[in-house]
């Protein structure tokens, strides 16, 4: 991302090059953004086309005629502000809890984004609102459920927009709560848009609620997949395993770039002459010739969940960068086409990909957990506790990965198979994508919580080896793990300790605390900060 010249502490948006984590960074309001030069050129270039077009006489949709199934109706040159105003006002019908404040930095920052690229017909002055509000931290009421995902997001968008307009709820960082929007504003010395002709139209329609999510959960899953590998490798020691199985050689014959690269994290992770582990070798002439599936198949595995979080990254970041706008304006041409950008087939379909791909990390995760608790499996006490009966150990936490492995599985089911036509047979295809985003957000957090639960259980098990160590690497998450969360002698409170760890997953601790050991770049911190408050 670009910084301003004048001012480095400016983030520049061109509507080009926005990443998934420097949405995610944007997010907890600590910084502020503007356009580039070129951005602004190009939007004043739109909207004068817009205004020369809206003074031809001309029906053109979107600018002078109604929308949907009223596309036939012609309106009035004087109605044609009131037009934008009912399509904002008539269109914030969503409902259901409202997004974070963070969340809703990054659908305001995407929206700005897509603008930029001078293809929407707003006016500089609107959009200069637009920037006004992200940095002052006033932020619409946006309820989280209502959109369809085609014409892009409407209902989501169309709250965003409520807001600066004077009109709904806005978050007001000074009171730390919801307000009403026109006082919010004027409060903060904010000037309420004013939408002109096709500006209402401009900012709602769109699929950033759909690539909003989707930023958040590439990056949180991007995380998490890195961390699987270093919580298997830490259950793999606990349960006398070997990495016999991660040889360089039989990684090559099958060379899928994320099960290469989880198999390198493991070998760098286990016992190797440079980098001992004293629990592996006390059982290194065992009779044992391979370990279970969970155990010998994680590259291939979560390798599988890597390569799907890639390929989603790379369809949600074009997606960021894209106009989806309908009509589109081109002011090289003087032309304005009705068409299709804000259908949200792509980010939909890709997202659900997503779900189901991050989802395995879970499930192999629980199987783990189960292995690491049985004492007929792993020849450690029963649920990793001392005098069993009176302590039920991890008994429940178990239970607990169950259960929201269960939920991930319920919520793989696609959203963008599902169809419903909308605006009297008008819209008669839609992608279904607001949900396939809110649930793949969901499965992804269910993700980082079965994998805490299984860091503490490893963690747990690792101390019926004791006083043997483990390599440096996998010393270093135990001794972060015990900064938070005490051994188990006995039963105790644990959701407390399950959150402990939750936390220390979500924001890449546990990355940061092998990534010098095994040759690999930690976390940005400032990225991962933002996560924690999504």
């Amino acid at each position: 991302m670009p910084y301003s010249k004048t001012n480095p502490k400016i983030f520049l948006l061109d509507g080009e090059s926005l990443t998934p984590e420097e949405l995610v960074l944007l997010s907890h309001g600590n910084h502020t953004i503007d356009l580039t030069e070129t951005a602004w050129e190009r939007i004043a270039e739109s909207r004068a086309l817009v205004e020369k077009l809206a003074s031809s006489g001309k029906a053109i949709y979107g600018i002078n005629t109604g929308f949907g199934n009223f596309a036939t109706v012609t309106i009035p040159d004087d109605q044609l502000s009131q037009l934008q105003i009912n399509l904002i006002t008539s269109h914030s019908a969503g409902t259901g809890p409202a997004l974070s404040p963070a969340r809703t930095r990054m659908l305001l920052v995407l929206r700005i984004n897509v603008l930029a690229k001078g293809f929407s017909g707003i006016s500089p002055k609107n959009v200069g609102c637009m920037l006004a509000a992200f940095n002052k931290g006033c932020l619409s009421y946006v309820p989280e459920q209502g959109t369809v995902g085609a014409s892009g997001d409407l209902a989501p968008l169309a709250h965003l927009a409520l807001g600066m307009m004077g009109m709904g709820k806005m978050w007001d960082p000074t009171l730390n709560q919801y307000d009403d929007a026109a006082a919010v504003l004027k409060r903060h010395g904010l000037t309420p848009i004013q939408p002109g002709a096709k500006e209402g139209l401009a900012m709602i329609n769109g699929t950033q609620f759909i690539a909003s999510h989707g930023a958040e959960a590439v990056v949180r899953a991007s995380l998490v997949a890195k961390q699987a590998d270093v919580v298997g490798a830490l259950t793999l020691e606990a349960l006398q395993g070997t990495p016999r199985a991660f040889d360089p050689k039989v990684h090559a014959a099958r060379p899928h770039p994320g099960q290469v690269a989880s198999a390198a994290r493991l070998r760098a992770l286990l016992h190797r002459p440079d980098h001992p582990s004293e629990i592996f070798e006390a059982h290194i002439d065992c009779a044992r010739v391979q370990d279970s599936y969970t155990l010998r198949c994680m590259p291939q595995v979560h390798g599988a969940s890597a390569d799907t979080v890639e390929m989603v990254r790379e369809v949600i970041t074009t997606e960021m960068n894209s106009a989806t706008d309908n009509p589109m304006c081109f002011a090289e041409t003087s032309s304005i086409v009705s068409a299709g950008n804000f259908h949200g087939e792509y980010p939909a379909k890709f997202l659900d990909y997503l779900t189901i791909g991050v989802h395995e990390l879970a499930s192999i995760s629980e199987r783990r957990i189960e292995r690491l608790i049985n004492p007929t499996l792993s020849g450690l006490p029963a649920f990793l506790v001392a005098k069993g009966g009176l302590n039920s150990g991890f008994m429940i936490p178990h239970c607990t990965a169950a259960a929201l492995v269960s939920e991930n599985k319920q919520m793989a089911n696609p959203a963008s198979t599902d169809s419903i036509p909308t605006s009297a047979g008008k819209e008669d295809h839609v992608s279904m994508g607001g949900f396939a985003a809110r649930k793949c957000v969901k499965v992804v957090e269910n993700v980082e919580k079965v994998l805490a639960i299984e860091l503490l259980a490893a963690c747990q098990a690792i101390e019926f080896h004791r006083p043997k160590k483990t390599t440096p690497a996998l010393e270093a998450v135990y001794a972060l793990v015990r900064s938070k969360v005490p051994a188990y002698d006995e039963d105790r409170f644990m959701a407390p300790d399950i959150e402990a760890a939750w936390k220390l997953i979500r924001s890449g601790a546990v990355w940061n605390a092998v990534a010098k050991h095994i040759g690999e770049q930690p976390a940005d911190h400032e990225v991962h900060d933002g996560l924690m408050g999504l």
